[in-house]
């Protein structure tokens, strides 16, 4: 396999990085798996806006922003409109923008016909 894609090295490490998030999380905490992901997914998301913010002030290798938007649709999006509010990144963007919040509607959307049928 090879990483000439940034996409592809991005993915692959935001992945390991979940991995090993998630199991420090399981092996060291009680928490329900549920929670132990969307803990691990936001702080690989959050770290990569602020990496990407440091990268783009310095002109170096960024975070592809399908990456971002792929972390915010595992479950990253608040960690994302932290990310883009603390670190000011991302909020020009219109068409950054436009994508993120089709996100965050579309998983608003969700949550809401999961509580209203989704519940037993």
């Amino acid at each position: 396999m090879h990483f000439h894609h940034p996409k592809r090295a991005f993915l692959l490490l935001a992945g390991l990085l979940l991995i090993g998030i998630l199991a420090g999380l399981a092996y060291w905490t009680s928490l329900e798996p549920l929670w132990a992901y969307w803990i691990s997914v936001s702080c690989v998301t959050f770290g990569a806006y602020g990496y990407d913010k440091r990268q783009s002030r310095r002109n170096g290798g960024r975070v592809p922003e399908a990456v971002l938007h792929i972390l915010a649709l595992a479950g990253g999006t608040p960690a994302a409109a932290i990310g883009q509010i603390l670190f000011r990144h991302k909020t020009r963007k219109l068409q950054f923008r436009i994508v993120f919040f089709l996100i965050l509607f579309a998983q608003l959307g969700v949550l809401v016909l999961y509580c209203l049928y989704g519940r037993a």
